[in-house]
């Protein structure tokens, strides 16, 4: 079993947990808010590695013109999305192929899943993002922001004791990507998450513009 199948079965077997734990946070609200305002009515929105739908639930109920469509891997976590936004359609379907789903959107949210995805997958996931976003589309990531070489296998507060491979990533590689895809960057935010032992972990949101 890889670095992915081993996190997937393991968020597949939470997904109840995650979502008791993050479908109430709003720490991330204003970085949400901020989508919001920027979408036209009916606008197409894709959103990756969607969870248990928390992103999406807030993003409905702020505007609900909006047509969601999430993705995710682990089949719990997608019947829990269906569950928890039953108004926008989710699938179990493969980050890093979105280039075949044959549609055109005008935001993609890639939220907190790029802690999940090597260094080039998540080169290879905002080369495909450019590829099926509108003109003017914006792109959306958060991650944990930290030295790569620290990636490895850990456990979660909510993940009962079953281990996860988180990647750490940087901003500036981040931000390198984004302008070799041709994205504008047109805002960055910075979040301290707290963590159960009392320290805290720096998250980085970037929102890009495509031209």
């Amino acid at each position: 079993m890889n670095n992915y199948e081993k996190t997937i079965e393991t968020y597949n077997s939470v997904a109840l947990n995650y979502e008791n734990k993050f479908m109430q946070m709003d720490l991330y609200n204003d970085t949400y808010d901020f989508i919001c305002d920027k979408m036209e009515k009916n606008s197409k929105i894709l959103d990756v590695g969607c969870g248990p739908g928390n992103i999406s639930k807030y993003l409905f109920e702020k505007r609900n013109d909006l047509k969601i469509l999430g993705i995710d891997l682990a089949p719990n976590m997608i019947e829990r999305a269906k569950i928890n936004v039953a108004e926008s359609e989710f699938i179990i379907y493969d980050a890093l192929e979105i280039d075949k789903l044959n549609q055109k959107f005008d935001a993609i949210i890639i939220g907190f899943c790029m802690p999940y995805l090597s260094k080039e997958d998540c080169k290879t996931l905002i080369n495909k993002t450019s590829k099926i976003l509108n003109p003017n589309g914006l792109i959306y990531i958060s991650t944990m922001e930290d030295d790569y070489n620290k990636s490895g296998f850990e456990t979660t507060s909510f993940s009962d004791g079953k281990e996860v491979y988180v990647y750490y990533h940087q901003e500036n590689l981040l931000k390198e990507e984004l302008e070799k895809n041709d994205f504008n960057l047109i805002k960055t935010y910075k979040k301290d998450y707290p963590e159960p032992d009392g320290t805290f972990l720096t998250d980085i949101i970037l929102i890009a513009e495509k031209e």
